[in-house]
């Protein structure tokens, strides 16, 4: 420690005996003990101290580690990166809203006048084709109106047959009131 070695103990030995004496030497002796162990054990505190103090700050890094793993949500990180998103699709979802909140036409009843329907604006297109003014009748043309100009008389009109459709079975041919088709009504009877 103080790279002190036997030789030179010897001469500090014989020294103290001169100065000292014999006979306070031992209570000398005690004393520097004493005082020897009293340094080491304060600097054993110290030790102690400054270990406490190295631990502790290893603590409050480990404390603040933790507490930042704590702080740092990341909910928060995709909701501030949602946010763009989330403007943009209550855009859209105000425009659909706006554009499904459009005026549903009304049918009108027998008991209530009919209305003249507006014509389309002149020069209008829907398609290729010019848009023409519908026309509202009381009731449904009848035959006599079927062919009344040329443009009416190229829209092709399904006939009216008095007698109800004939069943027709999986082959292709009719099917009679007993639920046998012609063939096996056929077979049946003979």
């Amino acid at each position: 420690m103080f790279d002190i070695g036997w030789s030179e103990l010897l001469v500090i030995g014989v020294v103290l005996i001169v100065v000292v004496g014999p006979k306070d030497l031992p209570k000398m002796l005690r004393t520097f003990g004493r005082s020897m162990s009293q340094m080491r054990k304060m600097a054993g505190d110290f030790r102690k101290q400054f270990d406490e103090a190295l631990r502790e700050a290893e603590l409050d890094e480990v404390r603040q580690t933790v507490s930042d793993m704590k702080s740092l949500d990341p909910t928060k990180d995709i909701r501030k990166a949602m946010n763009p998103m989330k403007a943009v699709g209550d855009e859209i979802r105000s425009s659909l809203t706006a554009a499904t909140k459009a005026p549903v036409p009304t049918i009108p009843s027998a008991s209530a006048p009919a209305q003249p329907v507006e014509p389309p604006l002149a020069g209008s297109v829907v398609g290729q084709q010019p848009i023409q003014p519908m026309k509202m009748m009381s009731h449904p043309p009848g035959p006599a109106h079927a062919a009344a100009t040329p443009a009416e008389s190229s829209v092709p009109v399904p006939a009216v047959s008095a007698s109800p459709p004939t069943p027709v079975g999986l082959n292709g041919t009719a099917v009679h009131a007993n639920g046998l088709d012609a063939g096996e009504a056929k077979r049946e009877q003979s």
